[in-house]
């Protein structure tokens, strides 16, 4: 049985929820697959709209229920109701735009003689599992991108709900269930032994994933035991650096260094994949100050789980080496922490690596100083991929090398800002190098992660009647499209 828990007492409450057994995994799995047909075919964008007024309609149920089982409160809670129905929306758009199918066609030539030929993108033709993450109970979750933009693509998804916020999960699967032409197109399993089965199903043609380093290489291995290899997209470990460069240190930028950190590393107790972990700033006594200064002010507070509280106690324990510089305020709560930010120099920060720069999830970092920036790119080539790299500077010109070598290193580059908060557009990418992501030409959030759910087909003097109606003369879908080499719209 899954129970439900209180971070704030850690006490259980409500009545508990069953594991899945895997006949009932495959039931799930099966009925998920015999509705794909009907929904290939389905006006999926208008499906996808009332999936995202659903949610907005019982928001106050599920920021509650959520809130219950995180301590994340009614304003986080509520802006992420609204960021997974924003989510939904976005992929209408995505569907009606055509873009994503990447239309092409090369018409038949006499000289040199070639064959006519139309190229496009299908869905996978199977069923997408989804392994819902903690820390994000509605956008990374049931309701999470994963979910949208594969029912997007035209594949039905069966979802391993997350032990951490069941009756969140439960939830928020009757209301989009409730929302979707067929309720089959949406499955929902609970238990570790329920996410081996749907790994291993073999109708499912594609994992989708966000948690951790370990939990993301116990997936691929269950993957990669399959008679038939399937893709995995995983989201994984990232300590985001942030560089900051001696321009930065100007009165006015200096000013919101030490806020803008302090601010972002304890966002949502640090529960965040994008949270910075490891910041390389000048050897300056006084932002060093004023960094401690705005890590005291803040406070700590209930972690989502208490396996997740462990995790990043023992975490801590791999930085105890380093010189403490600041602490902030204990919190409250059955599962609290307090956040953690040590010091080191640049020299004891590369003799130590690559341990010390493992992800310690939660509100911990560490501030390297050093004191010659032309000494930073080759640390920097060190380090493990990362989902972000954020530069802070005033000169553009100062900040190019360590501009080329964190080009390698993270799928999203910022430029005097903080990496927590992730927008849900077109041209967001949210991925980077291993172990940030399995797959780092994907992104989990954004418009383009439909791709991931998608395959190609060419076909080759094929009748047109039997054409797609996206790769017919016509054009009837008024889809955007590549024809004989030029883009047209």
């Amino acid at each position: 049985m899954i129970h439900s828990y209180d971070p704030r007492t850690g006490e259980s409450f409500g009545d508990p929820f069953p594991l899945t057994s895997d006949e009932e995994v495959d039931a799930a799995v099966r009925a998920a697959h015999a509705a794909a047909p009907a929904w290939r075919t389905a006006d999926r964008a208008a499906a996808l709209e009332a999936v995202a007024a659903a949610l907005e309609a019982n928001i106050e149920e599920l920021w509650r229920a959520a809130d219950a089982e995180t301590a994340l409160g009614e304003v986080r809670l509520r802006g992420e109701v609204g960021r997974a129905a924003g989510q939904f929306r976005l992929f209408a758009r995505v569907l009606r735009d055509g873009a994503h199918v990447e239309a092409v066609i090369d018409h038949a030539k006499a000289e040199p003689p070639t064959p006519d030929l139309r190229r496009m993108n299908h869905p996978l033709s199977g069923v997408v599992g989804v392994f819902a993450a903690s820390n994000f109970p509605f956008a990374f979750s049931v309701a999470g991108g994963d979910t949208a933009s594969a029912l997007a693509a035209g594949c039905p998804v069966v979802v391993k709900a997350h032990d951490g916020h069941p009756r969140t999960s439960e939830l928020s699967h009757r209301i989009i269930q409730g929302a979707l032409p067929d309720p089959a197109l949406l499955g929902l399993v609970r238990g570790l032994d329920a996410g081996k089965a749907l790994a291993r199903h073999p109708e499912v043609v594609a994992v989708g994933f966000t948690g951790s380093i370990p939990g993301g290489k116990a997936i691929q291995a269950l993957i990669d035991e399959r008679p038939d290899p399937i893709p995995f997209y995983g989201e994984l470990g990232s300590v985001n650096p942030v560089v900051v460069l001696p321009s930065a240190l100007s009165p006015d930028h200096r000013k919101g260094l030490a806020a803008g950190f302090a601010a972002s590393l304890t966002l949502g107790v640090g529960q965040f994949c994008t949270n910075p972990g490891l910041v390389f700033v000048p050897d300056d006594a006084e932002l060093l100050k004023s960094v401690a200064e705005a890590v005291a002010a803040t406070a700590g507070g209930p972690m989502l789980t208490e396996r997740m509280r462990g995790g990043f106690l023992h975490g801590l324990e791999r930085l105890d080496a380093l010189t403490p510089l600041a602490q902030g305020r204990p919190g409250e709560g059955a599962f609290a922490v307090t956040p953690q930010v040590f010091t080191a120099d640049l020299a004891t920060f590369a003799e130590a690596l690559p341990g010390i720069a493992e992800e310690c999830f939660g509100p911990a970092a560490i501030v390297v100083t050093y004191a010659d920036p032309a000494e930073l790119p080759a640390v920097l080539e060190r380090l493990d991929g990362a989902l972000t790299a954020t530069v802070h500077a005033d000169d553009p010109a100062e900040a190019r090398e360590v501009a080329e070598v964190l080009l390698g290193k993270a799928g999203r580059l910022i430029w005097n800002g903080w990496p927590t908060g992730v927008a849900v557009s077109w041209a967001m990418h949210h991925g980077g190098p291993w172990p940030a992501s399995t797959a780092p030409a994907h992104t989990s959030v954004g418009a383009a992660a439909i791709r991931r759910w998608l395959t190609p087909t060419s076909y080759q003097d094929w009748p047109a009647e039997l054409l797609p109606p996206e790769l017919r003369d016509d054009n009837p879908l008024g889809v955007p499209r590549r024809v004989d080499g030029v883009l047209s719209a």
